[in-house]
């Protein structure tokens, strides 16, 4: 992996914004992010958020309008787009921020200096996008002057819409502006946003004070450093992935099927190891939910790959061990988290092969376009199977899910339970 390991990337970032006069933050936890907007922590500037709407509550709470974290961070927007080469549903975002302190020169060029001086990238190796304006918000000109003066020319900076440039609010509320990303070799790596505006509903608002928040993924950035093929090929990934390999029997599966199963298992044991170290199980509501959704589908994706019941606890052990100097909660709560695991495990895989079963059977008999409803939600409420991977099992077949009919089902369900004796 060369020297750049994933721990000391974590620690330059943020030795080196220390340096720029930044307070060091510890992350704040994935599941009581004190945004009550949002079900999980998605991204490093949430804990910061009263802070650009006052930023004299920096001063008084820390003593400082600048600040630098790696943040635990979960998102399940994408989740089918784990196991490709750079989506994960757990990942630490490395951010800094500025409260009413410094803007886009200086931003752009703490992450200019970050990037050639600390990681020795060449500035040919860069290119960079800004917004490119609509009717509400102007062309952000200011940025691109600065990467050109920083010596990145025009053929390297790009022009993209709201969709790619401009970011905010987390949850329904918040500050949020245009930004200005940073790809190396054509990966993006950091998203420079400039918050100039405080969004509520389809409203923007002038904020008082103008400030910064960055993010840039330790997986994606490790990727970059230790010239890996994916996340999933960096140090982060490959002592749980070579557990996997050395434990799974699937000589009959297709390379590239047995790939993804094993970066998902991989991604989403990791990931539920971290919620579970909070204290939090599954359930069917809100993170609850979200937990369960991933422990069963990790579960689901280890069945395909035949890999013993007993693998899943070695897999929550490495990641223990893989943090245990920067998030010890995973190996102080290594019990509790194991019981959690089990129990769940002990509900959805002792059913999940005969649900297995039932699902091929329904599924012969369909007429090879539409899934029929009610035994989607048979599986559902028999055997325990999400619907939404319930509707994944079917897309790989290239089989629509009668939503509808699951609904009906569902709700019929409900009305009954209503009308019995408790």
């Amino acid at each position: 992996m060369g020297l750049w390991t994933s721990t000391k990337l974590r620690e330059e970032f943020l030795t080196f914004f220390e340096s720029k006069g930044h307070k060091i933050f510890p992350s704040s936890p994935l599941t009581n992010s004190g945004d009550p907007s949002v079900i999980l922590t998605t991204a490093g500037m949430q804990q910061f958020k009263p802070y650009y709407l006052d930023p004299k509550k920096a001063d008084a709470d820390f003593g400082a309008r600048r600040a630098v974290s790696s943040q635990k961070c979960f998102r399940t927007t994408d989740i089918d787009e784990v196991g490709d080469a750079t989506h994960n549903t757990f990942f630490e975002m490395l951010g800094n921020f500025a409260f009413g302190d410094y803007f886009k020169a200086e931003a752009i060029g703490f992450a200019f200096e970050f990037l050639t001086a600390r990681l020795g990238f060449n500035p040919a190796d860069l290119t960079v996008t800004v917004f490119e304006g609509d009717g509400e918000v102007p062309q952000d000109s200011q940025s691109r002057a600065i990467w050109k003066e920083l010596g990145i020319p025009e053929t390297q900076i790009k022009t993209c819409g709201r969709e790619d440039n401009f970011w905010g609010p987390t949850g329904d509320k918040g500050p949020c502006g245009p930004t200005s990303e940073i790809y190396v070799h054509g990966v993006e790596i950091w998203n420079l946003v400039f918050n100039e505006f405080y969004c509520e509903g389809s409203r923007l608002e002038p904020l008082k004070k103008k400030g910064v928040d960055t993010g840039m993924g330790l997986e994606r950035l490790s990727c970059v450093m230790q010239q890996a093929q994916s996340s999933y090929d960096t140090d982060i990934f490959e002592p749980l992935l070579n557990i996997i390999a050395r434990h799974a029997k699937h000589a009959d599966l297709p390379e590239e099927l047995a790939l993804r199963a094993s970066r998902i298992v991989a991604d989403h044991i990791r990931g539920a190891t971290f919620l579970m170290a909070e204290g939090l199980t599954p359930s069917n509501v809100k993170a609850g939910y979200i937990l369960r959704r991933i422990l069963r589908r990790a579960i689901r994706f280890g069945h395909t790959l035949n890999i013993p019941h007993e693998v899943f606890d070695l897999l929550i052990k490495k990641t223990g061990t893989i943090y245990q100097s920067v998030y010890p909660e995973l190996w102080a709560n290594r019990a509790q988290i194991r019981e959690t695991f089990e129990k769940e495990y002990q509900v959805f895989g002792k059913t999940l092969k005969k649900g297995m079963a039932m699902f091929e059977k329904s599924l012969a008999a369909s007429d090879n376009k539409f899934f029929d409803g009610r035994q989607a939600f048979f599986l559902f409420a028999t055997y325990g199977f999400p619907v939404e991977l319930i509707e994944e099992m079917l897309k790989e077949r290239g089989v629509r899910l009668d939503k509808e009919g699951f609904i009906s089902a569902l709700e019929a369900h409900r009305e009954v339970s209503k009308s019995s004796p408790s």
